[in-house]
C-alpha cells in the first residue's frame, strides 16, 4: 500500500493590528495558543473563523474571546482563561508574526497573505485559495497531484 501524509502548519498572524490600532489580533493569537495547551487548537480556530468580528474594528477582546472559547466543549478553565487575560504567550505571539513576515520574503516583507497554502513546495496564488475551503474540490487537486506529480511541478497556477 502506498503511503501518503500531509502537514498542516499553522503561521498565526496579527497584522490588522496594525490597520486597525487595536490589539484584537494579538489575543486571538494567544488565545489559540493557550487553547492548544488545551488540546483544543483545531476546535477553537474553527470558533474564531466562524465568528470573526469585521476587520475594521478591534473585536477580539478578552470577554469575546472567553465567550467563544465556552463553545469549545472542556475548553474553559482557569488556566486558559488566566492565559487569555494576561497575555500568557505574548513571546509566542510575537515569534509568529515575525515568522509570518519571514514566510513572504523580500517580494512581501508584510507576509504572503492569509491563508496561505503551499503544496510540495509551490505555493498556491492567493485567487485559487477558496478552493483549500471546498474539501472535495481540494481532494480532486490532491489527488491530481498524486497521480501525476510531474505534471504539477510544471503547472502555472
Amino acid at each position: 500500500m502506498l503511503e501518503r501524509w500531509t502537514r498542516a502548519e499553522y503561521t498565526l498572524a496579527s497584522f490588522l493590528d496594525d490597520r486597525v490600532g487595536g490589539t484584537g489580533s494579538k489575543k486571538a493569537v494567544n488565545a489559540l495558543r493557550a487553547a492548544l495547551e488545551e488540546g483544543k487548537f483545531v476546535e477553537y480556530h474553527e470558533v474564531l473563523y466562524a465568528n470573526q468580528p469585521e476587520e475594521s474594528i478591534d473585536g477580539y477582546t478578552d470577554t469575546y474571546l472567553l465567550r467563544l472559547a465556552g463553545k469549545v466543549e472542556g475548553l474553559r478553565g482557569p488556566e486558559f482563561d488566566a492565559a487569555v487575560r494576561s497575555m500568557k504567550y505574548r513571546g509566542f505571539v510575537t515569534a509568529s508574526q515575525n515568522a509570518y513576515e519571514k514566510a513572504g520574503g523580500a517580494k512581501e516583507p508584510e507576509g504572503p497573505g492569509t491563508p496561505t497554502a503551499e503544496i510540495n513546495d509551490k505555493r498556491i496564488p492567493l485567487q485559487y485559495n477558496a478552493l483549500l475551503l471546498e474539501s472535495d474540490t481540494f481532494a480532486e487537486l490532491l489527488q491530481k497531484i498524486h497521480d501525476q506529480p510531474g505534471e504539477w511541478e510544471d503547472t502555472t497556477l
